[in-house]
């Protein structure tokens, strides 16, 4: 049996085919970009390319839109031609593609071109700082507390996702955005459930990476303190007792004076006077929660029924008058509750307390005046006055009188003293005494 041929080698005769019967490629493919590709990373386009022929002909371009980023004869089979690009912010939204060109017109044909299907690149830029997270840190249960998430430096920022959550509550934020920025803002409500410490989380997410920060938030209990009297409202004299009393790890004060020993409550005595009407107690309750001193406040008001007062400087006991001039008698009765006020002349007459009269003769005389309330009563007697004309020009005769003779004594005074000045110096001056400077009065 005759030794066989050797058979030519698989490339060398695709050559050959292809130079026979020339074809386009069947397959040109760009190998899958990345979802998201950080800016300045390298990003490496890789296509490949079956069959077409023939090869000498055949060339293999690498586009970004339609400019040519590598250009390379197709070699092998398949063919895979690549090159490396350094990723810039306006490649965001760049479709990239792979490109064949058969060129037969040297024998008399056409170029030829297969294009792979484009892949759009998407960019971005997450900053490695996190974001800045500004909240309270403390929260008190049944309240509201504002949270904010901010960052700066993101590309593009409208595609940023951002997760806020306070333990597994998930926050519904209002996002503002800048031009590589934004700030998220939402509303935490905390229930009694909450109550304790909580982890708040603000997460960013762009491309395929995050950036997270995260705080704790401590929500607590802290009713404000309770001010308990005996009675809220007693009779002048009763024994009543002041209590304090507020959140078991709280330090309390009662009206300013701290609980003996420091601890949430306090309490004091006292015996209910006319001046405890309307006396406020006050009892402070602070507490301490993750460092932060909080502060609460109640104030409770004592109500002491007395019986009525009537005393001189309120209800004077003279009142005089000139006839047919204007004037209101003021008499003010005090007590609680506040007693009636009347006063009468005679039982029948009354005085027009806090009325504006015109005085005549038929008002003089006294009254007796009572206040009168459920606490009691009490009187006094008032006596007004009347001056008729007459009266007016008799004081005023006096008064002139008065007037003259200090006139006139101060006039004698002067001319006395001149007479015995010009005295003195006339016997000085028959003595041949010089004259001195008169520095001293001249004794008399």
């Amino acid at each position: 049996m005759a030794p066989s041929s050797p058979r030519p080698a698989l490339p060398a005769l695709l050559v050959l085919l292809g130079a026979l019967f020339p074809g386009t490629p069947e397959r040109v493919e760009l190998a899958p970009l990345p979802s998201w590709q950080p800016v300045g990373k390298n990003l490496t386009l890789r296509c490949q390319v079956e069959g077409g022929a023939p090869r000498a002909n055949l060339t293999v371009v690498l586009l970004r839109g339609e400019k040519e980023l590598k250009r390379e004869p197709a070699v092998g089979e398949p063919a895979e031609v690549t090159t490396t690009v350094l990723v810039r912010r306006d490649h965001h939204g760049a479709n990239f593609s792979c490109r064949t060109e058969l060129d037969l017109r040297p024998q008399g044909l056409e170029l030829f071109e297969n294009t792979s299907a484009p892949y759009q690149l998407q960019t971005f830029v997450l900053p490695a700082t996190p974001p800045q997270l500004v909240s309270p840190r403390v929260l008190e249960v049944d309240t509201q507390g504002t949270v904010v998430c901010s960052l700066d430096g993101l590309f593009p920022v409208s595609e940023a996702q951002v997760h806020l959550a306070l333990g597994d509550q998930r926050l519904n934020p209002t996002v503002t955005y800048g031009n590589d920025s934004f700030s998220a803002k939402a509303s935490v409500s905390v229930t009694a459930e909450d109550e304790g410490t909580q982890r708040l989380t603000c997460a960013v997410i762009l491309g395929n990476q995050s950036q997270e920060t995260l705080q704790t938030v401590t929500i607590y209990s802290f009713p404000a303190p309770n001010v308990i009297l005996t009675k809220p409202e007693v009779s002048e004299g009763t024994e009543v007792t002041v209590k304090c009393e507020a959140h078991p790890r709280a330090k309390v004060t009662l009206n300013g004076v701290p609980a003996q020993p420091l601890g949430p409550r306090a309490q004091l005595l006292l015996k209910a006077t006319p001046e405890d009407n309307g006396r406020s107690f006050s009892c402070s309750a602070t507490l301490e929660v993750a460092g932060q001193l909080i502060h609460k406040n109640q104030t409770r008001e004592l109500r002491v029924l007395y019986g009525p007062r009537l005393d001189e400087r309120d209800c004077p006991g003279n009142w005089t008058w000139p006839e047919n001039s204007q004037q209101t008698p003021m008499c003010q009765a005090w007590g609680n509750p506040l007693p009636e006020l009347k006063c009468l002349k005679d039982g029948t007459f009354p005085l027009p307390i806090g009325e504006s009269v015109t005085v005549t003769r038929d008002l003089e005389g006294t009254y007796l005046c009572r206040a009168r309330s459920t606490q009691g009563e009490v009187t006094r007697k008032v006596t007004v006055n009347v001056l008729s004309p007459r009266y007016e020009i008799v004081i005023i005769t006096v008064v002139a009188a008065a007037v003259i003779m200090g006139t006139a004594g101060l006039s004698t005074y002067l001319y006395n003293r001149q007479r015995k000045i010009k005295k003195y110096r006339l016997q000085q001056a028959q003595k041949g005494t010089p004259m001195k400077p008169n520095t001293q009065a001249t004794p008399p």
